[in-house]
C-alpha cells in the first residue's frame, strides 16, 4: 500500500510511502506524534483501522464516532442487528469478544444448518479458533476452554478455571490484538497505538512477526516508544516526528529508509530534547549510569559500554548533525591517559575527569567532606583520616602504578608508531628495533615514579586520585566506616542519596564533581539554561 503522510511545516509536498508493510512513528513527547497519527487515519479514509490495547481494556466515555469497520462500528451493527440479544459492554476488548462469539454463533449454526440439509461441509474455523490458537502459542502454559457457552481459562499445573476478566493485562492486550487484526477490513491500514504496553519484552518480536503474517494483505503502522521493537521491524519505514505546528496544522518530519540502519543509541534518543550524555557502563548494574544522572540532570544519559563506544559515538553523532538537533557530549574514564590525550578527547566533546576512575569521584575532598557533614560526623577528623590512608595505600603501590601507566604509554606510542607505510617486512623490523630506544620505557617510568614520589611527599591528595587506578580503594580507605556506613556499596548508595535529596550537602557533592570535570556550577547553570 502506498502511505501519503501528512503536512510538512516547510510547505514541501508530503512524503509518499510507495508498497509500505511496516513503517514506525516515533518522536518526543510534545512533538506532535498523536496528531500525525490522527491526520494519517484521516488521509487513509476507509482503510484506516487504528487499534490500541491501552483504550481497548478500559471503558471509554468518547461521543467520537468510530471508524467505519472499527470493532467499536462492528460491535455496534452486530448488536442493532439482533433483536433478541442486546450487549452493554463497556470496553472495547468485551465488544471485541460479544463480536467474536456472535460470529462463532452463526458459523455453527450455518453448520448445523448444512448438516440436516444432507449437505457435507467442514466443520468451521472461527476468528475465534485462530485467536484461542495464536494465543495459546504466545502463552504455552495456558489453556482456553469453552464451558456451558462460556469462556473460560487455566494454567498448567492448577486445577482452578477462571473467566476472561481474571487474566492479566497482558494477556488480555494480546488476545485483543490478534482477535482486532483478524477483523481489518481487506487490505488495510492498521494504526497501532503503543503496541509495548503492558506486553513483556520477551514476546513483543514474535507477537507482531505473527499478526504480520496473518495479514500479509496489510500495512502495520506503529505509533511506538519502543526502540528495540522499532528496530526489529524488517521492513520497516521510520518517521521521525520533530514538531508540530497548530496553526498550519503541519509537522516538522523526518523519513528514514529502515530504522534496522540506525544507530541504535541515536533512535533511542530521538523521543528526547535534551541534550545527551554518553556515558560508560550498563544501564542496570554500572556506577556511571547510577551518578551521572543526578550530576548532570539537564542531560539525558546513554551507557554504552566501553570508553571507546563512547568516543566513537559522540563522533557519529556529531557526524549525523544534518539529521538530528540534539548536542552530545561524552564521558570516559581518565585511567592512564596523559595529558595531551586528555585534551585531545576534551576538544572533542569528551569530559574527562580529574581522577582515574568514576569510583575515585566518591573520594574527592569535597564528596567526603560532604558525606562526613550529612551522616553528623566531624569533617575535620574523617578526610584528614582518609587522607593519610589513601597516601599509605598508594605509596605500598606506586612503582606498580607507574609501570602500569608506562604499559599504557608505550601501547599507544606503538600503535601510533607502527601505523604507517613500509616498503618490505626488513623496514618494519628495522623499525621495531628502533621503537625501544625511542619510546624509552624505563625513562619513562623513571620520570612517573619521581611524579609520584613528589605526590606522596607533598600530601597531594588531588593527584594522586588522578593517577590512582584501584578498585578497592574506597572499601580500603575506610571512608564507609568513618562517615556511618557498612560497606563500600553501602557508602556508594549513600552518596547517591544525598544527590536525590537535593540539600546542602547534595549540593556540595555536585560542585565538587562538576568541578572535577573542569566544570563550575556557575557554567553548568548557564548551560542549562541555554538548552
Amino acid at each position: 500500500m502506498d502511505i501519503r503522510l501528512p503536512k510538512r511545516m516547510d510547505g514541501h509536498q508530503p512524503d509518499v510511502l510507495i508498497e509500505s508493510r511496516q513503517i514506525t512513528i516515533i518522536g518526543a513527547n510534545g512533538a506532535g506524534k498523536s496528531r500525525f497519527c490522527s491526520a494519517l487515519v484521516d488521509e487513509l479514509g476507509d482503510k484506516a483501522y487504528r487499534i490500541s490495547a491501552l483504550k481497548a481494556l478500559f471503558p471509554s466515555s468518547s461521543n467520537v464516532k468510530p471508524l467505519t469497520g472499527s470493532i467499536e462500528d462492528l460491535f455496534n451493527r452486530m448488536n442493532e442487528s439482533n433483536p433478541l440479544v442486546k450487549n452493554l459492554a463497556e470496553t472495547e476488548f468485551d465488544k471485541l469478544f460479544f463480536v467474536m462469539l456472535n460470529d462463532e454463533m452463526r458459523e455453527l449454526m450455518n453448520f448445523k444448518a448444512h448438516q440436516l440439509m444432507g449437505e457435507k461441509v467442514e466443520f468451521p474455523k472461527t476468528k475465534l479458533d485462530i485467536t484461542v490458537k495464536k494465543w495459546q502459542e504466545v502463552f504455552p502454559k495456558n489453556k482456553m476452554l469453552r464451558e456451558n457457552g462460556k469462556l473460560m481459562f487455566t494454567s498448567e499445573g492448577y486445577e482452578d478455571k477462571y473467566p476472561l476478566r481474571r487474566l492479566s493485562d497482558g494477556e488480555k492486550s494480546v488476545l485483543y490484538y490478534i482477535g482486532a487484526v483478524l477483523y481489518a477490513m481487506p487490505d488495510a491500514a492498521i494504526l497501532v497505538d503503543d503496541p509495548e504496553t503492558f506486553i513483556h519484552s520477551s514476546i513483543m518480536r514474535t507477537l507482531w512477526n505473527v499478526l504480520e503474517q496473518l495479514r500479509p494483505d496489510c500495512t502495520f503502522i506503529y505509533n511506538t516508544h519502543d526502540v528495540n521493537f522499532a528496530s526489529s521491524r524488517i521492513d520497516n519505514q521510520c518517521v521521525w516526528v520533530k514538531e508540530f505546528d497548530p496553526e498550519s496544522v503541519a509537522w516538522d518530519y523526518e523519513v528514514m529508509s529502515s530504522s534496522r540502519n540506525l544507530d541504535t543509541a541515536l533512535l533511542d534518543l530521538l523521543g528526547s530534547r535534551k541534550p545527551v550524555l554518553f556515558v560508560e557502563g550498563d544501564e542496570k548494574h554500572s556506577i556511571d549510569s547510577r551518578l551521572y544522572p543526578l550530576i548532570f540532570p539537564e542531560y539525558t544519559i546513554k551507557p554504552l559500554g566501553s570508553c571507546n563506544k563512547v568516543i566513537e559515538t559522540v563522533r557519529s553523532f556529531g557526524d549525523l548533525k544534518g539529521f538530528h538537533q540534539l548536542e552530545s557530549r561524552g564521558i570516559v574514564d581518565r585511567d592512564r591517559r596523559s595529558d595531551p590525550e586528555v585534551e585531545y578527547l576534551r576538544n572533542k566533546n569528551i569530559l574527562v575527569p580529574n581522577v582515574a576512575e568514576v569510583e575515585n569521584l566518591f573520594m574527592l575532598e569535597g564528596v567526603v567532606r560532604a558525606v562526613a557533614r550529612y551522616k553528623h560526623r566531624n569533617e575535620n577528623i574523617v578526610f584528614p583520616k582518609v587522607k593519610k590512608r589513601i597516601i599509605e595505600m598508594f605509596t605500598r603501590e606506586l612503582k606498580q602504578q607507574a609501570l602500569m601507566h608506562v604499559r599504557h604509554r608505550v601501547k599507544r606510542d606503538v600503535e601510533v608508531r607502527i601505523d604507517q607505510k613500509f616498503r618490505n617486512i626488513s623496514a618494519l623490523e628495522e623499525h621495531m628495533v628502533e621503537l625501544v630506544s625511542e619510546i624509552n620505557p624505563r625513562g619513562m617510568y623513571d620520570q612517573l615514579c619521581r611524579e609520584f614520589h613528589t605526590y606522596e611527599d607533598n600530601g597531594d591528595y588531588a593527584s594522586i586520585l588522578k593517577v590512582y587506578n584501584q578498585k578497592l580503594m574506597i572499601g580500603e580507605s575506610n571512608v564507609p566506616i568513618l562517615c556511618g556506613y557498612k560497606n563500600k556499596e553501602d557508602y556508594i548508595r549513600g552518596v547517591l542519596n544525598i544527590l536525590k535529596s537535593n540539600n546542602v550537602e547534595a549540593t556540595a557533592i555536585r560542585i565538587a564533581i562538576k568541578e572535577c570535570f573542569g566544570l563550575t556550577e556557575q557554567a553548568s547553570n548557564d548551560q542549562k539554561t541555554e538548552n
